[in-house]
């Protein structure tokens, strides 16, 4: 996947911040312990002493072996004590060592493998986090939560035709969408959230993603009108430094506001297809949201298309009446 500078140099200073961040504890850990128990700093103190004299012994020459021997055993009776010492006090053995958040790399970002350096895993789910995060800078994330949505706007008279409430729908709808967010795996199910304007499907779907991204999980949240533009500008320009269609395939949770929208070309047919298509064969969960009937969606886009979205999504039924206009 292609990341731009600012997203390569957004990650690395958090890898920083939280290698930082671990020596700084494990230094503050440290002195509290020598505190506790002052034995401990110095056979430290010593066992950092006998390091160096090793390091001038082999610098000064002379009867290297036998020196070297005799500080070798010295240290290592010294660094016994210090376990011992910190196992009768009751600390663990690594007690004193940083606490990185990545196993793996130490917060580096990369690892030594067969003599060559690798991408940690980490820092490839990071520079995804920095990436959705950038995208979703235009989104109102923060404007949209359960909290302030108002099941009040939704009618308690039954529709003649399916003899239920517009309210009794929605709060269903609004039930499984806080479920759905709870319990948010890279592998939950997808959802289709279809209706008139103004019911709420943008306002949930964005509740979603803010529930989700505090899990920690890589979200995008976009228009489909935003996202068609940004996928025929890379596609035409040629230039992959911000790949958004890889980005857009390989995040936790895709979100696409608005389908229908946008203008419609065979390219962006296509690149919707392509995109629904390979995070469903990944498991990948996506949340789309339109006015459109499934009809419609058949002329504007193809059978195919609907087919693959209907088979594999919740489909989420919005009624009511503009709550937009209702709220003036």
């Amino acid at each position: 996947m292609g990341f731009n500078s600012y997203t390569y140099q957004k990650a690395n200073e958090i890898l920083a911040d939280r290698r930082l961040n671990a020596e700084k504890t494990a230094d503050q850990r440290r002195e509290i312990i020598f505190s506790r128990v002052p034995r401990l700093k110095d056979l430290d103190k010593e066992i950092s002493s006998a390091n160096i004299q090793i390091a001038r012994i082999v610098v000064r020459g002379g009867d290297v072996i036998a020196e070297m021997t005799k500080l070798k055993d010295r240290n290592i009776a010294l660094q016994k004590e210090f376990a011992e010492l910190l196992t009768a006090n009751g600390y663990s053995d690594n007690v004193l060592e940083p606490r990185y958040c990545c196993k793996i790399c130490s917060d580096r970002g990369q690892y030594e493998e067969n003599g060559r350096s690798v991408m940690c895993s980490c820092m490839k789910n990071l520079l995804v986090s920095v990436a959705c995060e950038e995208l979703n800078k235009t989104a109102p994330l923060s404007l949209s939560t359960f909290e302030t949505f108002n099941l009040d706007y939704y009618s308690h008279d039954k529709v003649e035709d399916t003899g239920v409430s517009p309210y009794f729908v929605m709060s269903r709808v609004y039930d499984f969408c806080v479920k759905y967010a709870k319990e948010f795996g890279e592998h939950s199910c997808s959802i289709l959230m279809k209706g008139n304007t103004g019911l709420g499907k943008t306002h949930l779907s964005l509740a979603i993603a803010n529930e989700v991204l505090k899990k920690g999980y890589g979200v995008i949240y976009v228009s489909a009108p935003v996202l068609l533009q940004r996928l025929e500008k890379n596609y035409f320009s040629g230039d992959k430094s911000d790949d958004i269609e890889q980005l857009v395939t390989e995040c936790d949770l895709l979100i696409i506001d608005d389908l229908g929208t946008e203008f419609k070309t065979q390219f962006s047919s296509s690149q919707l297809y392509n995109i629904c298509n390979s995070r469903i064969l990944k498991s990948k969960p996506i949340i789309i949201s339109t006015n459109l009937s499934p009809e419609k969606m058949k002329d504007d886009y193809s059978e195919r298309f609907v087919s693959r979205i209907f088979g594999g999504a919740q489909t989420l039924d919005f009624l009511g009446e503009d709550i937009r206009i209702l709220k003036k």
